[in-house]
């Protein structure tokens, strides 16, 4: 760094100022952006928006609590490292829980939206009535003028670190953090995981749920449900796939996300309009 010195101490050179200026500007104007409610801070949104799909390590991370002895310090640290200061994270987090739709689960779901997360997925939910449930417990209770009131939210206060791990003041984080597509404006992605036969025969009643962003196809423990497995996973099994076909089908019609974890063929999965997936484009 260059300096000149002058009135007894040192000054910086004029036009290094103007570097300086225009740095802190372009700092300033990245935080700005992003309070406003065009520019997204869920990348997945972000990349369904623009009609393209989401991969891992690419536009979200996948974070999960169900095949680990359930760290949730862990999570939480590899969602600090994706923070970048003033701005949304590298990569968008997503959790799923080691809950089933089945059992309560709401006190974990305040946990991690408050330290930032932009999503939770629930493993093994059959019915409307527990997508509906996920939904409810991510959303703050309507207040006087919301222009979504329903399904009423039960997410108490407050938002503890999520406002500035998503780059946002704590009223921006307010008006932004709700359920979309929802709330167009909202950056939350409920998301449940289908994996039996009772979901799949319920899956167009799941994804009529309000603020229910998509479905995540369980091909393993689809395979174990349909009584197909070798005897354990078969993920190409063509039951699976009858299953899996009928899943994208349903999330077409509803404009809603659909996610696999089967990823051998990617290109067959985006023909069929899958838009998520947690690994990068080449696999797993």
């Amino acid at each position: 760094m260059r300096y000149e010195a002058g009135g007894g101490g040192r000054r910086i050179a004029p036009g290094l100022v103007v570097v300086l200026a225009a740095a802190v500007c372009g700092v300033l104007v990245a935080s700005l952006a992003a309070q406003q409610p065009g520019v997204r801070v869920n990348q997945v949104i972000e990349q369904f928006e623009q009609g393209n799909a989401a991969f891992g390590d690419e536009h979200w991370v996948f974070l999960s609590l169900t095949l680990s002895p359930f760290l949730r310090d862990d999570i939480e640290q590899a969602m600090a490292d994706l923070r970048v200061e003033g701005e949304r994270p590298r990569l968008t987090p997503i959790v799923r829980i080691p809950y089933w739709g089945v059992q309560q689960y709401q006190h974990m779901i305040k946990q991690f939206l408050s330290v930032g997360a932009m999503g939770i997925i629930v493993p093994e939910v059959e019915t409307a009535e527990q997508a509906a449930r996920l939904v409810e417990t991510m959303r703050y209770p309507p207040q006087r003028g919301a222009r979504y009131p329903e399904p009423a939210g039960k997410r108490g206060c407050c938002p503890g670190a999520a406002p500035a791990y998503w780059g946002l003041s704590r009223d921006a984080y307010f008006e932004r953090s709700d359920v979309w597509p929802l709330n167009p404006d909202g950056e939350l992605l409920a998301l449940v995981m289908v994996e039996s036969q009772t979901a799949i025969d319920n899956i167009d009643e799941i994804l009529s749920v309000p603020g229910l962003a998509g479905v995540m196809v369980g091909p393993a423990d689809l395979s174990l449900s349909l009584g197909v497995g070798t005897p354990g996973p078969n993920l190409r099994a063509p039951e699976v796939e009858e299953a899996t076909a009928t899943v994208a089908r349903a999330c077409v019609a509803h404009n809603a996300l659909c996610g696999t974890f089967e990823t051998s063929d990617v290109d067959q999965r985006l023909a069929q309009g899958f838009k998520l997936f947690p690994y990068p484009r080449t696999g797993r």
